[in-house]
């Protein structure tokens, strides 16, 4: 008698512990499914909401921080530009103004404005076209690296004035040097892929039903800089949304950065 009870509760805890088990293994597979179902429906979410996206790009996984000090122009390194008037601001900053204003071309515009670089300004091959400011009515240039810009630093960019007619009359330019990457152990970072970076723009409520992201690139953006003369840039995406909305995030983080100049946002800029 006593051992068929024994048998009875033995076979009940063996119940209960493959219950226990099976639960187990259900949680398991249901929490694997879910985290699965999590990575892979961004899309479909975007989807849902009528977002949609241009061609991601392909970019290498492993970056790091660069970092440029400041140049102080010297008036020896600028004077053999020609048919133009150059101050100094201040060391780091100079301007010039061109002895006849010159007329842009109905087509090519970009590739007639790298000649202008290239033959008018200092180290000028190292600037990127960026767009139009239409309240100051600047055409905008930012320094690169490794073909890549350095978005909206003081220090590392380039401003065409524009007349009524819309003739360049002037630059104003400052410039970084001695851009490297840093090399130390541990500085190489997988960066985020852009499909990420869109949808920290969409988790964080910046893309609304129907918009598009109509370009992404790669480029690097300022952090705190290291010292006065030392700038510090970190990896970045700079994501358009509808032809009209800039925003910067951070490739190593994640977290959106939205550029502001004396009030005037960067949405302001047309391309």
């Amino acid at each position: 008698m006593e051992w068929s009870k024994t048998k009875t509760i033995f076979i009940l805890i063996f119940l209960i512990l493959d219950l226990f088990l099976v639960f187990q293994f259900m949680e398991k597979r249901t929490s694997s499914q879910l985290d699965y179902i999590t990575e892979s429906t961004i899309e479909e979410q975007l989807e849902a909401e009528d977002i949609s996206y241009v061609e991601l790009p392909e970019v290498d996984r492993n970056e790091t921080y660069i970092t440029g000090k400041r140049k102080k122009f010297t008036e020896e390194e600028v004077q053999s530009l020609e048919d133009q008037r150059i101050s100094f601001l201040t060391e780091e900053w100079i301007v010039s103004e061109f002895n006849e204003p010159i007329t842009l071309p109905a087509f090519n515009v970009e590739a007639f404005l790298n000649e202008i670089l290239e033959k008018d300004v200092y180290a000028g091959g190292q600037y990127l076209y960026w767009g139009l400011n239409k309240k100051t009515n600047k055409l905008l240039f930012f320094q690169t690296f490794k073909n890549k810009p350095l978005y909206f630093n003081e220090h590392a960019m380039l401003s065409m004035q524009l007349n009524e007619e819309n003739q360049v009359i002037g630059y104003e330019q400052t410039l970084l040097i001695d851009l490297k990457e840093i090399t130390e152990e541990g500085s190489n970072q997988d960066i985020l892929p852009p499909l990420k970076a869109i949808e920290n723009l969409y988790k964080n409520d910046y893309l609304s039903p129907g918009s598009q992201v109509t370009n992404i690139e790669f480029g690097y953006y300022k952090n705190i800089p290291l010292s006065d003369d030392i700038q510090f840039f970190a990896p970045t995406w700079h994501i358009i949304v509808d032809n009209s909305e800039n925003y910067f995030v951070n490739a190593f983080e994640g977290q959106i950065m939205e550029y502001l100049e004396d009030g005037v946002e960067v949405h302001e800029l047309t391309f």
